[in-house]
């Protein structure tokens, strides 16, 4: 369904029981809101959930912002490296601004959030704006944001900079599981066919790289978020995979050093994806972290 907020139109999907305690799922850079996977969605409304999922701003089937022009990423990532300003054609804050008016629009007063790579980023964005409507926060295979954590390996860096050899629908889906494979769980490696099905799927459904790359330019330019952490008081959840090539596992664990009284819980073979086998260690703590509220 379309819902109006923060001035935008956002496709939302809802699952679990209408009158249960709200999970918000964020989902990362350039991912739409089919990237949860259905058995993870399917366990929290099992649960007496009510998980809202929705496109971010500028990807799937939300309203895209092609007017505000496509950033050189490049020329802004060196401005970080060079402690000059980064322009972005908005902020993180505004992602997070994104999913608090989605639930004014949907009449919630209080929601779990949980944020997945960027979409953790997004949480922690919500949590400082606005600690008061969020039951929990859960940051998944995500990052503080401070300077002079590790960043991506070398292989992955290379393959994040490439493009498709050609705008074709087989280069698209080809690259990208070229690239889903590298930074995916090497102890929990998702079958050739059901990946390509996945990201063929996606690409079907809607494909935007300029969105991606607008979103990115915002991640880059949110360079105060790590000191803000520290004011955080909502009970917080950091999980993270312990093979992660994409947001090393130190990001994660920056994080819950960051928030007070945030818990860490490591996924050994978990890369930056999220599989069955990666989602059925997921799902035991993180349950237990929404009930302390219920």
């Amino acid at each position: 369904m379309k819902v109006r907020a923060n001035g935008l139109d956002f496709e939302v999907e809802e699952s679990g029981p209408a009158g249960g305690p709200v999970v918000l799922l964020v989902m990362g850079l350039g991912m739409q809101l089919i990237a949860w996977p259905q058995p993870f969605v399917d366990a929290l409304a099992a649960e007496g959930y009510r998980v809202l999922r929705f496109d971010n701003r500028d990807i799937g089937l939300s309203a895209h912002l092609d007017h505000l022009g496509v950033p050189n990423i490049l020329w802004e990532s060196l401005k970080l490296r060079l402690g000059l300003p980064v322009r972005s054609p908005y902020r993180l804050e505004d992602l997070a601004r994104d999913g608090l008016a989605l639930l004014d629009a949907l009449g919630v007063e209080q929601a779990h959030v949980v944020g997945a790579s960027m979409g953790g980023m997004v949480a922690q964005r919500m949590a400082i704006a606005a600690p008061q409507r969020l039951r929990t926060l859960t940051s998944i295979m995500s990052s503080s944001g401070a300077r002079r954590l590790p960043g991506p390996t070398p292989k992955v860096q290379r393959a994040l900079l490439g493009r498709p050899r050609d705008r074709s629908e087989g280069a698209i889906v080809d690259h990208a599981v070229k690239v889903f494979r590298l930074i995916g769980s090497p102890g929990f490696p998702i079958p050739e066919p059901d990946l390509r099905e996945r990201v063929l799927a996606a690409v079907r459904r809607n494909h935007h790289p300029a969105g991606s790359l607008r979103q990115l330019t915002a991640i880059v330019a949110d360079v105060n978020r790590a000191d803000q952490l520290a004011a955080v008081r909502v009970p917080t959840l950091v999980l993270h995979g312990e093979d992660d090539p994409l947001v090393p596992l130190a990001c994660g664990a920056d994080t819950a050093r960051r928030i007070p009284g945030a818990r860490l819980v490591t996924v050994p073979g978990m890369g930056h994806d999220l599989p069955l086998g990666v989602v059925e260690r997921l799902l035991p703590p993180l349950l237990a972290h929404l009930d302390c509220l219920h």
